[in-house]
C-alpha cells in the first residue's frame, strides 16, 4: 500500500484533529502518501481531495472541530453514491481509507468495505455510543465540559435555593449525562438506558427539601426527552422552581483534552498501521487502556453499546 486517505465524518469532536494528525505523521513515516478528504463523504463523491504534508497537520494537535471539516451526505447511503466515492480514490491512485467519526461514519466505512474498498474505523464521537471501545475521541473533552458547567449552575442553583435541569447531549446513549451526573454530585441522573418515574423523581427531591436541602441538580441526556417538559411535570407535581440549561452544542468544542490527545493519537497510528498491515474493513479501539481491533461489519451488525449500570446505582447511594 502506498496511498491512504483520512476523513471526518457526521459531528465533530474534540481530539479529531489529533487522530488526523496522527494518520497523516504515521504514514508519512512509513513512506505512505497521505491524501486529506474535505467535508466527510459529500467531499469524498466530489472529489475534494488533496495531498497532506507533515506540515499540514502542523499546530492542529490542540484544536478542537476539525480541519477535514464535516458534513452530512443522503447520497452517500446510495449505492451509486458510494461507487462515486470508490471511483474518486481510484482516480488517486489511494488503497485505503480511514474514517473518523460516530456509527453513522462506520456504516458508511461498511458499505465500502463490503464493495472491496478497505477501510479502518476510528471512533470520534463525544456520544461515547460505538461498540467495541470503552472510550471514543471527544468523550473525556465533552465530559469536563459539562462538568465545568455543573459547576457553575451549582453555584447560582445555592444561590437562589432552586432546583436545576440540565440537558445534556448524547443522542440515544447516556454516558455524558452518567458520567458528568456522578463527577458533579447530580441529585438525579436520568438515562435513555433505564426508565424512570416522575413520581420517583419527585419523591426524591421532597425527601431533599424535608431534610433542609436548598437545591438539586437534575441531568437529563437529550434520548431521554426535553429537560423543559421534565421542569414542566415537576411544576405540576410539587409546585418546586425550577430553572433548565440546554447546554446543547457547546459540548462539541474546545480544545481535547490530554486524554484525548492521546487516545486520538494512538488510535489514528493503530488505522494506519492495520493498513499497512492489510488488514482493512477493521475498527480500532480501547479496553482497559490496550488498543485493539475488530470486524466493523461485525461490530455495526451484532454488537450494543451499554453504560455501567454499576455507576447509576452509585449516584443513587451517593446523592440520598
Amino acid at each position: 500500500m502506498k496511498k491512504i486517505g483520512v476523513l471526518t465524518s457526521g459531528g465533530d469532536a474534540p481530539g479529531m484533529n489529533a487522530a488526523v494528525r496522527a494518520v497523516v505523521r504515521k504514514g508519512i513515516y512509513h513512506d505512505l502518501e497521505v491524501y486529506g478528504i474535505y467535508g466527510g463523504y459529500a467531499g469524498l463523491i466530489s472529489g475534494n481531495i488533496k495531498k497532506l504534508e507533515l506540515g499540514s497537520v502542523g499546530d492542529i494537535i490542540h484544536r478542537g472541530g476539525t480541519v477535514l471539516y464535516s458534513a452530512r451526505c443522503e447520497e452517500f447511503k446510495t449505492k451509486e453514491g458510494q461507487q462515486k466515492g470508490i471511483e474518486q480514490l481510484k482516480k488517486l491512485g489511494i488503497e485505503g481509507l480511514v474514517v473518523i467519526g460516530g456509527d453513522g461514519s462506520y456504516m458508511g466505512a461498511k458499505k465500502l468495505t463490503e464493495q472491496g474498498f478497505p477501510c479502518v474505523g476510528v471512533p470520534g464521537t463525544i456520544d461515547n455510543d460505538i461498540p467495541g471501545t470503552e472510550f471514543t475521541i471527544g468523550f473525556d473533552t465533552a465530559l469536563n465540559t459539562v462538568i465545568d458547567a455543573i459547576d457553575k449552575i451549582r453555584d447560582t442553583a445555592t444561590s437562589h435555593e432552586r432546583t436545576f435541569i440540565i440537558e445534556v447531549m448524547g443522542r440515544d446513549a447516556g454516558d455524558i449525562a452518567l458520567w458528568a451526573g456522578l463527577a458533579g454530585g447530580a441529585e438525579t441522573i436520568l438515562v435513555p438506558e433505564e426508565n424512570f418515574s416522575m413520581d420517583d423523581i419527585c419523591d426524591r427531591l421532597k425527601k431533599g427539601s424535608e431534610r433542609g436541602k436548598k437545591h438539586s441538580i437534575i441531568i437529563v441526556a437529550e434520548g431521554v426527552g426535553s429537560g423543559v417538559e421534565i421542569s414542566q411535570k415537576i411544576k405540576e407535581l410539587t409546585n418546586y422552581d425550577t430553572r433548565v440549561s440546554v447546554l446543547g452544542h457547546m459540548q462539541r468544542g474546545g480544545s481535547p483534552t490530554a486524554s484525548d490527545r492521546v487516545l486520538a493519537s494512538r488510535l489514528g497510528a493503530r488505522a494506519v498501521e492495520l493498513l499497512i498491515e492489510g488488514r482493512g474493513g477493521r475498527a480500532v479501539g480501547i479496553v482497559k487502556n490496550e488498543l485493539v481491533d475488530y470486524d466493523i461489519i461485525e461490530a455495526l451488525e451484532t454488537k450494543k453499546h451499554e453504560i455501567d449500570m454499576g455507576m447509576l446505582k452509585l449516584s443513587k447511594e451517593l446523592s440520598i
